[in-house]
C-alpha cells in the first residue's frame, strides 16, 4: 500500500511540498480566476500548493485534484494568481494514504481550461516505465522534467521521477506528452536533487470511482 511505504520512507523525505507564506503582496483583480493542471492556488488563506487538473464527475460537478496534505476537508481554496474572485471551492475530501484532496470548485469563480504555462492535459493514463521522461508544472518551479524510475516501493500506486520539485508544487501535475500520469507528493532528501515521488492518476480515479459520489467518474476538461 501506498500509505505503507510512504511511513517506512518518512524520516528520509524532507520536504512534503505545500509552502507556507508569511503574507502575500499579489494585487486583487476582480473576476473568474484561470484555472487548470499548474495552477497555483492558497488553502485557507495560509498553505500554497498547485492544482493537479480540473474536470467534470460523472453528475456534472466541477471538480480539481491537489496533494492531500495541503489542506483539511472544508477548507477554502482561493487562486494565487486572481485573488479578487474570492474563494473558488473547497476541499470535499481527501485520502491520506494516496496523498490526494478533490476540490470542489464554484463554477461561477473560475474559468477551466487544459493548458497553463508549458503544460497540456488532454486525457489519463498510467505512467510510463524507466527510462521514459515525464514533466511536470508547478507553481513554484515551473515546467521541470526527468527520467522515471518507477515504483521503487513496490506499491503499485506511487512512481518516483528525476525531477526537480520544492515547497509550493505540491499537487503538481505530472505528465507523459498530454498524458495526465501522476501529481507531485513529495521528494526525497533535497529539493531539485533527490528524486520526486508522486501517486499515480490511475490509483486516484480508481479510488474516486470505488468511493462513488463527488469526483466519481471525473474527466479532466
Amino acid at each position: 500500500m501506498i500509505g505503507t511505504s510512504r511511513k517506512a520512507i518518512a524520516a528520509l523525505v524532507l520536504g512534503v511540498l505545500a509552502s507556507f507564506p508569511l503574507g502575500s503582496t499579489a494585487h486583487a483583480q476582480p473576476g473568474p480566476a484561470v484555472i487548470g493542471g499548474g495552477s497555483g492556488i492558497v488553502i485557507d488563506d495560509a498553505a500554497q500548493c498547485t492544482v493537479t487538473t480540473v474536470g467534470h464527475d460523472r453528475q456534472g460537478r466541477l471538480v480539481g485534484l491537489t496533494a492531500g496534505h495541503c489542506g483539511e476537508p472544508g477548507a477554502t481554496i482561493s487562486a494565487e494568481a486572481a485573488p479578487g474572485a474570492g474563494p473558488i471551492g473547497r476541499i470535499a475530501f481527501r485520502n491520506t494514504d494516496l496523498d490526494y484532496a478533490l476540490i470542489e470548485f464554484d463554477p461561477a469563480t473560475i474559468v477551466p481550461v487544459s493548458r497553463i504555462g508549458n503544460l497540456t492535459i488532454t486525457g489519463i493514463g498510467a505512467p510510463p516505465d524507466f527510462p521514459a521522461v515525464t514533466c511536470k508544472e508547478g507553481r513554484t518551479t515551473g515546467t521541470t522534467c526527468g527520467i522515471v524510475w518507477g515504483d521503487l516501493a513496490g506499491s503499485g500506486t506511487e512512481t518516483w521521477t528525476q525531477m526537480c520539485v520544492i515547497e509550493g508544487d505540491s499537487g503538481a501535475p505530472v505528465v507523459a506528452g498530454t498524458t495526465l500520469v501522476g501529481m507531485v507528493n513529495a521528494y526525497l532528501g533535497v529539493g531539485c536533487l533527490g528524486p520526486e515521488l508522486g501517486t499515480n492518476m490511475t490509483a486516484i480515479v480508481g479510488d474516486l470511482d470505488a468511493r462513488g459520489g463527488a469526483g466519481a467518474g471525473f474527466q479532466p476538461i
